[in-house]
C-alpha cells in the first residue's frame, strides 16, 4: 500500500479562545480526490491553510509523505497548492495569469500554458492573448485552476471550486481534476457547500463537525471517469 500524502494527528487550531478547527485525524492517499462537506463554521477553509502549510496548527502534527510538515516550507509549498475561494487575476493577459508562479519559482514555462489551459477546457489558441477582463466569472475561476496546475504540484487543496459557477463550468472543473490526476497522478482535497457536485468527483467522502472532528462517509461506489 502507498504511503499517505497526508496524515493529520491531532490536529487543532483555536483564534484566541475560540476553537476553530478540530481534526482528530485524516489520512489521504495518492491519487485520490478526498471531498470534504460540513457547515459554515466547521473549520473547512482553516483546514485547507494548515494542508497547504500557509498556517500552522495550534495543536497536532501534519505529516506530508511521512515527513512532519512545517509553515514557511518552500519545498512543501510548491508541493502543495491551494485554489482560495475567490481567486484574484493579475491585471495581464491569460497567459501571463496561468505562467505567473513558474516564475515566480524561476521553473520552465515552455509549453505550460497550452497545457494547463487545455486540461480546464479553455482552448489555448482562443484564450492565451485574452485580457483579464475580456473573462467571465466562470473562465476567470478556470484560468486561476490552470495556474495551479500550471505548477505540477502533488496535491491541488480546493476551497468551494464551485461556488459562483454555472454548470458547465463546474463540469470542466471535475473532468481538469480527472484529467490531472490520469496524467500526473494528482491527489485533490475539496471542500464544498455543493453536495452534488463534490459527491459526482470524490473518491473518498468526509464530514467536518466542529463539535467531533472529522468523519468518514459511506461512498457508494466511485466517481465514473470520463
Amino acid at each position: 500500500m502507498s504511503e499517505p500524502v497526508y496524515e493529520l494527528d491531532g490536529v487543532e487550531h483555536s483564534f484566541g479562545d475560540r476553537l476553530a478547527l478540530r481534526c482528530p485525524w485524516l489520512s489521504v492517499k495518492p491519487g485520490r480526490i478526498v471531498g470534504i462537506r460540513g457547515p459554515n463554521g466547521a473549520g473547512k477553509s482553516t483546514l485547507l491553510m494548515i494542508m497547504a502549510f500557509l498556517m500552522a496548527p495550534t495543536r497536532g502534527v501534519v505529516r506530508f509523505c511521512g515527513q512532519p510538515g512545517r509553515i514557511g516550507d518552500v519545498r512543501l509549498r510548491r508541493q502543495a497548492v491551494l485554489l482560495p475561494q475567490d481567486p484574484a487575476l493579475l491585471k495581464r493577459r491569460v497567459e501571463a495569469n496561468v505562467l505567473s508562479g513558474l516564475r515566480l519559482r524561476g521553473l520552465s514555462v515552455d509549453g505550460a500554458a497550452s497545457e494547463a489551459l487545455d486540461l480546464v477546457g479553455l482552448d489555448p489558441a482562443r484564450y492565451l492573448r485574452r485580457w483579464w477582463w475580456e473573462l467571465s466569472g466562470g473562465e476567470s475561476h478556470r484560468v486561476a485552476l490552470a495556474a495551479r496546475l500550471a505548477l505540477k504540484p502533488l496535491v491541488l487543496l480546493l476551497d468551494e471550486p464551485t461556488a459562483s459557477l454555472d454548470p458547465e463550468s463546474a463540469e470542466m472543473v471535475r473532468q481538469a481534476l480527472y484529467a490531472a490526476r490520469k496524467r500526473r497522478g494528482l491527489t485533490v482535497v475539496a471542500v464544498s457547500h455543493d453536495r452534488d457536485w463534490l459527491d459526482s468527483v470524490s473518491d473518498d467522502m468526509y464530514r467536518l463537525d466542529p463539535r467531533t472532528g472529522i468523519v468518514q462517509l459511506t461512498q457508494e461506489g466511485h466517481p465514473c471517469e470520463p
